[in-house]
């Protein structure tokens, strides 16, 4: 049946999550083929990594349409609705849209291809491609899903390569040490296009200086010297957004001889980029929140390093959600110390760590934290009303919940949310 309403549109995609993840390019390439190879009239920075790929698409994406262009925006997961995925200038796809180009695809998918079982995000990823050719952008910003060598964005020929990071996620996918990981996102680097890095791992960069040179592509490291150098104060928070901005404006740098970009457009741009979910700060009355989706020991660590910097007499009150495919307990050991108290909650997710299960973790440290679990969003945000300070972490997924909670955006069906399920190659193991 062809989707005719935007809730049929979202079940037909959700549906797709059972085809999970495939590595491979090959049904995107095809499907592409199928809506007249979109991809093909557009430009593109193809951006990778482990953790800070969303916020440097949002600072390139605010860079480049201060200078005028038509930018279009390519990111996943979604905090709280499916079209924050695919953005122009910052305008999220329409539902009407999204309903067309479902309909569309899935047409010619059963009319000239009905051997094709496409996973959500190779679908996706081509719906969007559909929607920024339609609305001739100027220039894409186009985020990796998982890794970058068989990641269905792949596909594209872009005029700059960036990888911000190399760390230990999605490991049973991508590799167990950090130089196999590094293998997978290199896979973006293209013959004779120019690579920016920002990281600082050896064997990794070792790994993606290996690639570039063997693609006769420039690079260009951003390592700690570049960011010092970097005169701007970024409007996300912490230390590692000024790399993340450095890395941005290292890009886009390179990039002035096709995309004309002035110091002060540069300078605007990454002093007014908004990127919820990550260290976003947040007033309730009387309490300061802020809601970082964290997700991985890394980023973890980084909101650990951030916490450990705030000139507060308050130790923060952490409200905890994690999923079990992740480095839980060792990011609960990184956490813990920093608290006055803790909150377990579930995330609204079939791979939710219970509540009970992180109060354990917590508790086993051994610091004597006071720890309470709770059964939902709702519940954490009552128990913890009347706290000064209080940092949401631990899943992005956790984070779209407590946005929707404290009102911040208006509240839309549990099945968006589910759209950030998926499996690995149908088998039902999850990322």
């Amino acid at each position: 049946m062809i989707p005719v309403t935007f809730a049929e549109s979202l079940a037909f995609l959700h549906r797709l999550g059972q085809f999970g993840f495939n590595p491979g390019l090959e049904k995107t390439r095809r499907m592409a083929e199928l809506v007249g190879n979109p991809h093909h009239s557009l430009r593109f920075i193809h951006v990778a990594g482990t953790n800070g790929k969303g916020s440097t698409c949002a600072m390139l994406e605010n860079i480049y349409r201060r200078t005028g262009l038509k930018v279009g925006l390519y990111t996943s997961p979604h905090l709280v609705r499916f079209n924050e995925r695919i953005q122009v200038n910052r305008v999220p796809i329409p539902d009407d849209a999204i309903v067309r180009l479902v309909d569309l695809l899935k047409v010619h998918i059963e009319s000239k291809a009905p051997e094709i079982q496409p996973t959500f995000f190779e679908f996706t990823t081509i719906i969007a491609l559909g929607w920024f050719a339609e609305q001739k952008c100027d220039l894409v910003i186009w985020e990796t899903g998982l890794g970058g060598r068989l990641d269905s964005t792949n596909i594209v020929t872009p005029l700059a390569s960036v990888i911000t990071n190399i760390g230990l996620d999605h490991q049973h996918i991508l590799g167990k040490t950090l130089a196999a990981i590094a293998v997978e996102k290199a896979g973006i680097i293209k013959p004779g296009i120019p690579v920016t890095t920002a990281t600082a791992d050896h064997d990794a960069l070792e790994v993606i200086r290996f690639k570039a040179k063997e693609m006769d592509a420039p690079l260009i490291v951003v390592d700690a010297a570049a960011v010092q150098r970097l005169d701007i104060r970024p409007s996300l928070r912490g230390a590692h957004q000024q790399t993340n901005a450095a890395l941005a404006a290292a890009t886009v740098r390179l990039l002035r001889f096709v995309l004309p970009v002035t110091d002060e457009q540069l300078r605007a741009g990454l002093e007014t980029t908004d990127w919820p979910g990550r260290l976003q700060r947040v007033e309730r009355g009387t309490s300061l929140w802020f809601l970082d989706g964290a997700h991985n020991l890394d980023g973890i660590r980084t909101l650990a390093t951030f916490l450990q910097q705030q000139e507060s007499r308050h130790r923060p009150t952490l409200i905890l959600g994690m999923l079990t495919d992740k480095d839980w307990k060792e990011m609960v050991r990184e956490l813990v110390p920093l608290a006055g108290r803790i909150i377990t909650s579930p995330v609204g997710s079939i791979r939710t760590v219970s509540s009970e299960e992180l109060r354990s973790a917590c508790v086993a440290t051994g610091l004597g934290r006071p720890v309470r679990a709770v059964h939902s969003v709702a519940e954490a945000i009552k128990a913890v009303q009347s706290d000064p300070l209080v940092v949401v972490t631990g899943s992005l997924y956790f984070i779209g919940e407590f946005i929707e909670a404290l009102g911040l955006e208006p509240t839309v069906a549990t099945a968006e949310r589910g759209l950030n399920e998926w499996t690995v190659g149908g088998s039902g193991s999850t990322p």
